[in-house]
């Protein structure tokens, strides 16, 4: 933390808004949550017009956004339907996602309700053509254990995400219906991280329990927004907080910002800013206003029943933590344990584990083998995806438990396999008359005296003479015999 900012006499205080798309089909239709990057099938225009909310009152945003008088172009295609249009109301909410939501709820120890009202968000900037969100508060009074204190978690919401812009200009922007009404979750938690390092301690956290469930991955999948303020200031919203690395430093750059405007008397507006790659933050928008929420009219209320809760509790899924803690009490070090997590390999391994109680060779062969083959065969990631797929793998470690081959073959078993050799016929590694070969293993020693046994083993093996002909364990026996 730095020296000069002092976070409990400065009053700060912070929340975070986490918004992780959903891995199933479009949320209020049956589109697939496909995104596109060829030519679109249609476009639509539109303009963005001002209306009163439920309330009477017309958002100072949604007011400002229309003074500018921008043009919306909407690109779509054979993927999206009338849904995305708002020309056709919404179907039942999706059921996948529905209980995806029940998941994360459960997992943030939220309470969730028994019965729920799907509502309109007001959106401002084009991205939906309907000018609202539909969004629905799933669960509320949760929250997560954190260094400093617990963290409380206001509200789990399902959501339909924006269209994505393709292009901006001067008076029109282009938007893509491929994103619009994929499924999102937003995680909103109470005001009450108290420092920078809290901020990025509780995304960290929070990060962990989606990627247990099942959502999307990559870029643009999750956005995270923070809202921050401090003593006699107003609630800046930061949109695009999501670097990790970045967090501590903008935290406290927007602090800095904020009492610097202090010190020279100028006021602090309520307002959205936009997180920069240095660090800094840029306007984006006003604040904006509470009358922009209002009831979805065309579906009816969301009933969450007992039956539903007790079914989502027991799909629950294993946090990544507990996984990794369960791979290294199974046999596995930290850094083969956290690869076979980060390369997305548990299934695979449990799998295999199942046929073979050896986790540190399965764990080889899944990892390290596949990797070590196309850098010496030359061969691409595809070719080896393709060739050594869980079949294949599967096939060799039912070999090895039945002892047709040995655990010195499986490497070279499987290059054969990755250079396209059946797998039937790999597994039948050609076998010369091994007294015939130790009589040449014999003159390799002979020929190179004042060797260690490994170093002759590497001659051998690596030795097209022997390759396929003998495994490493029958090699290492007859060398052993022969050198001293």
């Amino acid at each position: 933390m730095p020296e000069e900012i002092n976070y409990q006499k400065l009053e700060f205080k912070a929340g975070l808004e986490i918004h992780q798309q959903l891995d199933t089909k479009k949320l209020f239709c049956n589109c697939p949550s496909l995104l596109r990057n060829d030519e679109p099938d249609f476009i639509v225009k539109r303009k963005l017009h001002v209306v009163a909310g439920e309330a009477g009152k017309v958002d100072v945003a949604a007011a400002h956004e229309a003074s500018l008088g921008k043009e919306f172009v909407y690109q779509g295609y054979d993927t999206t339907c009338l849904v995305e249009l708002d020309e056709e109301p919404p179907h039942q909410i999706n059921k996948e996602a529905f209980q995806i939501a029940l998941h994360i709820s459960l997992l943030l120890n939220c309470k969730i309700l028994s019965a729920t009202q799907i509502m309109r968000k007001t959106v401002i900037d084009g991205s939906n053509t309907g000018g609202f969100q539909r969004t629905v508060l799933i669960a509320r009074d949760g929250y997560v254990e954190t260094s400093q204190g617990r963290v409380g978690i206001k509200g789990i919401f399902l959501e339909e995400d924006a269209a994505r812009p393709v292009s901006k200009q001067k008076g029109e922007i282009v938007y893509r219906l491929d994103r619009l009404g994929i499924p999102l979750v937003e995680i909103a938690t109470e005001p009450d991280i108290k420092t920078a390092e809290q901020v990025k301690e509780v995304a960290l956290h929070i990060g962990d329990i989606l990627r247990a469930c099942k959502v999307k991955r990559g870029i643009g999948t999750i956005r995270q927004d923070l809202n921050l303020s401090i003593k006699n200031g107003h609630r800046v919203e930061i949109k695009g907080f999501q670097e990790p690395k970045m967090m501590v430093i903008t935290v406290n750059k927007e602090i800095q910002r904020q009492l610097e405007l202090a010190k020279s008397g100028k006021k602090l507006e309520p307002e959205v800013r936009n997180a920069l790659p240095n660090g800094g933050t840029e306007f984006l928008r006003p604040m904006p206003g509470s009358a922009r929420m209002y009831p979805e009219t065309d579906l009816p209320l969301l009933k969450i029943s007992r039956e539903k809760i007790n079914e989502a509790k027991k799909t629950l899924p294993r946090l990544r933590a507990d996984i990794k803690e369960e791979l290294q009490r199974g046999g596995l070090n930290e850094e083969m344990a956290g690869l076979l997590m980060k390369k997305g390999k548990i299934e695979e391994f449990k799998e295999m584990s199942s046929i073979l109680k050896i986790p540190s060779l399965i764990a080889k062969i899944l990892l390290v083998y596949p990797k070590e083959i196309a850098s010496h065969e030359k061969i691409s990631e595809e070719q080896i995806e393709e060739n050594l797929n869980i079949d294949a793998l599967l096939f060799i470690v039912e070999a090895l438990k039945d002892s047709k081959i040995s655990e010195g073959d499986v490497k070279e078993v499987m290059r054969l396999i990755a250079k396209g050799t059946a797998v039937e016929n790999a597994i039948k590694l050609e076998k010369a008359d091994v007294s015939g070969i130790e009589e040449r293993i014999m003159k390799v020693i002979k020929g190179k005296p004042g060797l260690n046994v490994n170093a002759y083993m590497g001659l051998i093996m690596q030795s097209p003479e022997f390759k396929s002909k003998i495994s490493g364990r029958e090699a290492m026996e007859i060398i052993k015999k022969y050198v001293r």
